[in-house]
């Protein structure tokens, strides 16, 4: 069963900053609070592209995921488009655009769950699911508003 999941985001920051936190996968654990570890499996090319990292997430829920990311497309500093394998499965891209304010964010996330236990309840608890990555995708929305801040906001 296939999620498509958006998640939109603003920051009073330029598109510089918002993309320098959002390319740099290994510094999330520092401002995410559910991503729980980051490791780099692979270095991609000068742009990043086919860089692998293996994340493990602590979700809303009793439970975790981990997944493989590899980095598809990047386009700085508006695009990063990556491929998920392991407990979800699918493409997450990250579109990022000026504003008068700063910076707004898009998170399309289309994935499918692997778990057998989740593709047999996903039709019974999409709703749950979807709770859940709303609230991981807003406690990271929330950490990168702190990180911001922690580092001032000329940096």
């Amino acid at each position: 069963m296939q999620f498509e999941l958006l998640t939109d985001w603003e920051f009073e920051q330029p598109i510089e900053r918002v993309w320098a936190a959002l390319h740099d996968v290994t510094s999330w654990p520092r401002w995410w609070p559910s991503v729980k570890r980051v490791e780099l499996l692979q270095v991609g090319d000068a742009y990043g592209v086919g860089a692998k990292h293996r994340l493990l997430w602590l979700t809303a829920l009793p439970y975790s995921l981990s997944f493989v990311t590899t980095a598809l497309r990047v386009e700085s500093p508006h695009l990063l488009e990556a491929r998920a394998e392991g407990d979800l499965q699918g493409r997450g891209v990250w579109t990022l655009r000026r504003t008068e304010r700063g910076t707004a964010v898009r998170y399309d996330w289309r994935v499918d769950v692997t778990e057998t236990w989740m593709r047999v309840l996903a039709p019974l608890l999409r709703p749950v699911f979807t709770w859940n990555h709303n609230v991981v995708m807003e406690r990271g929305r929330r950490g990168l508003l702190r990180e911001f801040e922690r580092r001032g906001s000329t940096e």
